[in-house]
């Protein structure tokens, strides 16, 4: 039986992320869009959080007691995004990295690798995922992994790839020669792999996105990991769901403050009927679909394969959170047209959910 009830630890991780993205995230969301930067003063406040050090077990230098869980990871993914989705996807890019090794990694390549996310300082995680062709499915790669001789032949064209020239390593997933879904942990400046220009999107603009073509990238059968790699881009799709509930959430609140303050012809906009019941909509949509997305990644700490309830969640919050942005804005009227209201700017994020693959995790 699914049950919901948060135990002490998730809730003190709920509030202390909540509290977070409404007192740090919040207030730095407009200069981050506008500089397309994250300053690096709230990297290591948020760093100094614990919350990527709190997913990892104690055995690897981290103190968690447990599994990384699905359900704990929603919460602080929804709680980050409704400060800001750009910010959040820079500060949780680490599990990029992170959660695959502890998910899918052998023992030596825990040892190896996750420490070197457990220190004073934020380091970067990445993953290349979505790749820039029409009807593109995790399930369909065109990118390919050869093997050859000791080691893999990397070869393929990625999109959208966080934080590509500050991340030390690059997590690549690729069809290897039977077709099946790999993931490869691959170093940055490994010879072909290259990196291109910063690209330039509707949204997300503080978060650093990169084109990466792989040519002839040689990896050695170590940077492997073994295991279901599909397992993780149905962790990847809880995270983005999670993510667009909080958009829709700072969408749904501010619109609800606006619509209780603002006088039109001598009447409070949230009297008026159309916009109650359009704000009542947007409301039952935030929480049904916060709800099947717990279900999913309720599934996963279970054990379960959950590809249907995860695909559900996925396709139901997309669609979400573009109808929620897109009436929060109307709610505004023209108001919601202009840069001093954070509208416009969950607009534009929330678009791109549809699109969206690979880019957190949790």
């Amino acid at each position: 039986m699914i049950d919901f009830e948060f135990d002490e630890e998730q809730q003190l991780i709920r509030e202390t992320v909540t509290s977070f993205a409404a007192e740090r995230v919040r207030p730095a969301a407009r200069e981050a869009d506008e500089t397309a930067t994250v300053a690096e003063s709230l990297v290591d406040a948020a760093w100094e959080l614990g919350l990527i050090q709190g997913s990892v077990p104690e055995a690897y230098g981290g103190y968690a007691s447990q599994a990384p869980s699905a359900v704990t990871g929603a919460l602080i993914a929804e709680g980050l995004a409704e400060g800001d989705l750009a910010i959040a996807l820079h500060l949780l890019s680490p599990r990029l990295v992170v959660d695959p090794v502890l998910v899918l990694g052998t023992e030596q390549q825990k040892q190896d690798l996750l420490p070197a996310y457990l220190g004073e300082r934020f380091v970067p995680g990445s993953a290349a995922v979505l790749e820039p062709h029409i009807n593109f499915h995790f399930t369909r790669m065109r990118t390919t992994a050869r093997r050859d001789g000791g080691g893999w032949v990397l070869d393929g064209d990625k999109c959208m790839v966080p934080l590509a020239k500050a991340a030390p390593w690059i997590v690549v997933y690729a069809a290897d020669d039977s077709g099946a879904l790999a993931a490869f942990v691959v170093p940055s400046g490994t010879p072909g792999l290259e990196i291109g220009e910063r690209e330039k999107m509707l949204g997300l603009h503080a978060l650093e996105l990169y084109s990466i073509a792989l040519r002839g990238c040689r990896v050695p059968d170590s940077a492997r990991l073994p295991g279901d790699a599909a397992k993780l881009l149905r962790r990847a799709r809880v995270a983005q769901s999670a993510m667009a509930v909080g958009v829709a959430k700072a969408t749904l609140d501010y619109a609800i403050g606006y619509a209780k303050e603002r006088d039109v012809f001598g009447v409070k906009v949230g009297q008026k009927q159309a916009i109650a019941f359009m704000l009542a909509d947007m409301a039952t949509e935030t929480d049904a679909a916060r709800l099947l997305n717990w279900e999913a990644a309720w599934n996963l700490d279970q054990g379960n394969e959950a590809a249907r309830e995860v695909a559900l969640a996925h396709r139901y919050c997309a669609d979400m959170v573009m109808t929620v942005t897109d009436n929060g804005l109307q709610v505004l009227g023209g108001h919601g047209f202009i840069r001093d209201h954070p509208s416009e700017m969950w607009v534009r994020n929330g678009r791109g959910f549809a699109t969206f693959e690979g880019i957190a995790s949790i």
